[in-house]
């Protein structure tokens, strides 16, 4: 089996009509064709590399990493003198990928990597996710190469990005015992050492994902005196170089095959990405982006895999003489599946759209191309979108994985609840995606301010704006009318001038945007493809009792009522 040659919608989403912008973009008038072999020539070439590729990792996902998953899940990682031994099924993925050459696809060719755009990039992460959601974990850790690539010296980037294009692995060591969340509050001790001209690290890290990889981003605490970010900075560190030492695995509940490592630095040797104070400030941020957009295809991958493994068990299934996925219940469970994995699907693939042309814009700059006035507006355009729909995609996604893992036992029944089938994993797998690289309570605070400057309202204009064809002119209409409930939401929360009150309205508020946005994608790749009609159609419909339920909520909502919430 296939995973990227048996799913039409990936191959919709990389034929979307701002491919051409990316790879054109990405590719810099193709300026690398004649220094590598294997560097494309035009777009159609490049577009056949991508499929090439995506091809390879569906194959390798669909034949290896999810024949192993089970077997992953049940063995798991292990602590073996301090360092980590991966279940044998996860080194049997690591080894094929790395042996498939798919490590580094975004790295630029003179590191070894593939200079792909980031759109195949998340595809791939979504095939892998749809094989196994732990193992993607190890796998898209690969993401800390752009943090080099962007911000390090040319030493360390000549040192370690060649190495992620071989299949060494990454891990970003950010949170602490006292320091979830908050990363201000890290406290893990970076001091300059002159005689060796390196860092010494110095403390407990807890909670990280792959923690004895090769390559470790880590943010410590490097200005003495200091207690909040400003007072951080952000380091290498090459496993080869000692130091570290890797305490427990952290027992989950589900990606067991990733394994989630308490560390110990102990003088652990590290050399400086970037600037010293700017390690939370800029660089964790940028990371920490990029990871939410992994997050993103990981949901997407999980709710691909839910959705299919209930729809095979409703066909199959039978009760009272008949298919259960002919009982009512069963087909709107399904069908509401559906949806909202396409919803999910049309952000995660709109978002990385304008990550790309940010990110490439930025690239040229950096190389030393002054950029027109007219590329200045589209940078700066696509970087404002990106972080719009970044929060709101984790957001969604996240949830809607969990929707549908829990909506993929339901159709199984019993047997769902049984070790026998596959979605018990899954279900167990999809509860972390709403809590790790950030809560969706913070991604709602990333989220409300575009809320509260019309940001989201401009970018709902602007879908709007789009034509369409007629028949799907009653779907526009009813999300204008769900934009009028959000407009009014918001007038309401923003009439009573108090910040609790924004702060408690705020979730309701993100979610309705994101209703609208959703369904306007939608309607748009119907537009494109009648496939997609059925979903934009369902999801609409779900929309509307979703926006009415919030809208109802803060319109009702008495100011005083907000002691009522609040735990004595």
């Amino acid at each position: 089996m296939n995973f990227y040659n048996d799913n039409e919608d990936l191959k919709f989403h990389l034929g979307h009509p701002m491919m051409k912008k990316c790879i054109d973009l990405k590719e810099n008038g193709y300026a690398d064709k004649g220094k590598f072999d294997y560097a494309p020539k035009d777009f159609e070439d490049t577009l056949d590399s991508y499929e090439k590729v995506l091809e390879i990792i569906g194959e390798i996902s669909g034949e290896v990493i999810a024949a192993n998953a089970e077997d992953v899940d049940h063995e798991g990682p292990h602590v073996e003198n301090y360092r980590v031994k991966y279940a044998a099924g996860t080194q049997k993925n690591h080894d094929t990928l790395t042996q498939a050459g798919v490590y580094g696809l975004a790295l630029p060719r003179r590191y070894g990597g593939l200079h792909f755009s980031m759109i195949p990039y998340v595809m791939a992460a979504e095939i892998v996710s749809r094989a196994d959601a732990g193992f993607a974990n190890i796998w898209g850790l690969q993401d800390c190469a752009e943090t080099i690539e962007e911000f390090a010296s040319q030493e360390i980037k000549d040192e370690f990005l060649p190495r992620i294009a071989k299949g060494d692995t990454c891990s970003m060591d950010l949170t602490e015992p006292d320091a979830g969340s908050d990363l201000q509050a890290v406290q893990l001790k970076a001091t300059y050492s002159k005689e060796q001209d390196l860092w010494l690290l110095n403390g407990v890290k807890r909670f990280i994902t792959n923690g004895d990889a090769e390559i470790k981003l880590v943010l410590a605490r490097s200005e003495e005196g200091t207690s909040d970010a400003r007072g951080l900075s952000y380091y290498v560190h090459d496993k080869a170089w000692g130091g570290v030492k890797v305490r427990r695995i952290e027992n989950k509940m589900g990606i067991k095959g990733s394994p989630t490592c308490e560390l110990v630095f102990e003088n652990a040797p590290a050399r400086l990405v970037g600037e010293t104070r700017l390690g939370l400030i800029k660089y964790v941020m940028s990371l920490m982006n990029g990871a939410r957009l992994g997050v993103g295809a990981q949901s997407v991958g999980l709710s691909e895999a839910a959705y299919r493994e209930a729809l095979k068990y409703a066909m199959e299934r039978e009760q009272f003489k008949k298919k259960i996925i002919e009982f009512p219940a069963v087909y709107e469970m399904l069908s509401l599946m559906r949806a909202k994995t396409d919803a999910s699907r049309t952000i995660l693939y709109e978002t990385s759209r304008w990550v790309d042309i940010s990110k490439s814009y930025a690239a040229l700059g950096r190389s030393g191309v002054t950029l027109t006035p007219e590329q200045r507006k589209e940078m700066k355009e696509a970087a404002r979108n990106a972080d719009m729909l970044t929060p709101m995609l984790k957001l969604f996604a996240s949830e809607y994985a969990n929707q549908n893992a829990y909506d993929a036992i339901q159709v199984h029944g019993g047997t769902g609840f049984m070790k026998d089938f596959p979605v018990e994993r899954l279900y167990r797998d999809a509860r972390i995606l709403s809590i790790y690289e950030g809560t969706s309570q913070l991604q709602v605070v990333a989220a409300i301010r575009f809320v509260t400057n019309d940001s989201y309202k401009t970018l709902i204009s602007s879908y709007g704006e789009q034509t369409v064809k007629p028949e799907l002119e009653a779907l526009r209409a009813t999300i204008a009318k769900m934009e009028e409930k959000y407009l009014k939401a918001v007038a309401t929360v923003k009439e009573s001038e108090r910040e609790d009150i924004l702060d408690f309205h705020a979730r309701r508020l993100v979610e309705m945007a994101g209703y609208i946005i959703m369904g306007h994608l939608l309607v748009l790749d119907a537009n494109r493809s009648e496939a997609y009609t059925k979903s934009a159609e369902i999801f609409i419909a779900h929309a509307v009792a979703e926006m009415k339920k919030n809208a109802t909520f803060i319109k009702n909502f008495n100011a005083e009522k907000i002691a009522n919430y609040k735990i004595s």
